[in-house]
């Protein structure tokens, strides 16, 4: 009796959790549409007035003025007095992975045990279940890279697209890169850590430089277990670097701190490896050593205190202007815990008010992200041959005054803007006689 109890809670609790409330995946638009007389802001800098994008099976065919369009067996959408957007795009979270962080452990499957869990792999943890990704889309969200975390190499990530049954359909790009988690030089303070007797490290610098050690021993011993023709035993962790030795995937590696964008400049250079910063807050600093070693910058977190106690108060809305200045190829993400990684375009807003211009800010979180995750050829702008990701709004994206988004198209097929946060404001409408 007591298992039958069990397993009706377990499935109960499930259904409660994870199940999307009359909210569907849209079904293969076959055919064409056209989308006429909007504002299309390409993504790549250039902007056409009055424009027309035509799309036949889910690719968009053509972008400009005056495209003509056929009258019969044809969908027409009207943009007139409205801004048209490359889907945009979350380069690093952990959405589909962390549904109620902490307080129920069952909904999330982000982080493994262990130190280096190379072979882990994030998609199949992707659960396109989860409410977040509809408030996502909402906002005009339309595709993330789907992260891992913990541990000092935690996984690969995938880039997924938000309109999916499962994490099969939901798969754009599968195992992009690794993410390796680079020690910190620097010891602060944690909440309650001495409540929970935890000791600082008596010398920071000395444990980080062993731990950057074990990981290029690591390193050097894939390397060489990748060049032997033949093997005795199959290693899986050198097996699931193997992308980062040959340029499939690229090596993302979070740090904030100039020691630790220095030492990921030197694994580029020692194994050849494509780098990628993710958090970077002091990346402004060295802006100009990143351009001339390739490095890529996806920046974490813009609405926060700077880094640094003489740093500038607003450093973080000004670093994206200096990277931009400088060359360095970035992108702009929101890793912001309570909100949810809802304000990613709000953040390029705050770019473009300090140094950035509104098409910048906008290709930071559309073209630039693609070009990082390896996707630009099949998205990140609205141009002739890729996917038809694109996003329509009443006002400016970036200004979260105007930003509302009207329409979202993945691959062409037009996704529900519903979500459990809309489907409860109709609810209390319908409650108290407002509706």
């Amino acid at each position: 009796m007591k298992k039958y109890l069990i397993i009706f809670l377990v499935s109960s609790f499930s259904s409660t959790v994870f199940a999307q409330d009359d909210i569907y995946p849209a079904k293969e638009d076959k055919g064409l549409l056209f989308i006429i007389n909007g504002k299309i802001h390409v993504g790549n800098g250039q902007v056409i007035e009055n424009g027309s994008i035509k799309i036949e099976n889910g690719k968009i065919v053509q972008v400009g003025q005056n495209i003509p369009v056929p009258a019969d067996n044809v969908k027409v959408i009207n943009a007139q007095g409205e801004e048209v957007y490359p889907g945009l795009i979350l380069p690093v979270t952990d959405v589909g992975l962390k549904e109620i962080a902490l307080s129920v452990r069952g909904s999330n499957d982000y982080e493994e045990l262990g130190d280096l869990n190379p072979n882990i792999r994030s998609i199949v943890a992707y659960n396109t279940d989860s409410k977040i990704i509809n408030t996502l889309k909402a906002n005009g969200i339309l595709l993330a890279g789907i992260t891992p975390q913990g541990g000092d190499i935690s996984g690969s990530s995938s880039v997924v697209q938000f309109d999916a049954w499962n994490w099969e359909d939901a798969a754009y790009k599968m195992d992009v890169g690794i993410h390796l988690n680079m020690p910190s030089f620097i010891v602060r303070p944690r909440r309650f850590a001495a409540l929970a007797g935890a000791q600082p490290p008596t010398d920071p610098t000395k444990e980080s430089l062993e731990k950057i050690e074990r990981l290029k021993s690591f390193f050097r011993q894939a390397k060489a277990y990748l060049q032997e023709s033949t093997h005795k035993e199959i290693n899986l962790k050198f097996e699931a670097v193997r992308g980062l030795f040959d340029k499939k995937q690229k090596l993302f590696v979070h740090g904030d701190q100039v020691k630790q964008m220095l030492i990921a400049i030197d694994f580029a250079k020692e194994f050849g490896f494509d780098v990628v910063i993710v958090g970077g807050s002091e990346s402004f600093m060295i802006a100009d050593l990143l351009r001339q070693n390739n490095i890529a910058v996806i920046l974490q977190e813009e609405h926060s205190l700077p880094a640094m106690e003489d740093d500038d108060v607003d450093q973080p809305y000004k670093t994206p202007a200096r990277l931009q200045q400088a060359g360095v190829l970035f992108a702009l993400n929101d890793s912001h815990e309570e909100s949810r990684y809802r304000n990613l375009m709000f953040n390029a807003g705050t770019a473009a008010a300090y140094g950035l211009t509104k098409e910048q800010a906008l290709e930071a979180i559309t073209l630039n992200s693609a070009k990082i995750l390896g996707i630009d050829d099949r998205t990140g702008s609205i141009e002739p041959g890729k996917d038809a990701n694109i996003v329509i709004s009443k006002g400016d994206i970036l200004d979260m005054r105007t930003s509302i988004i009207t329409h979202a198209f993945i691959q062409g097929r037009e996704t529900s803007l519903d979500n459990k946060q809309t489907q409860l404001y109709q609810r209390y409408l319908y409650k108290y006689g407002l509706k």
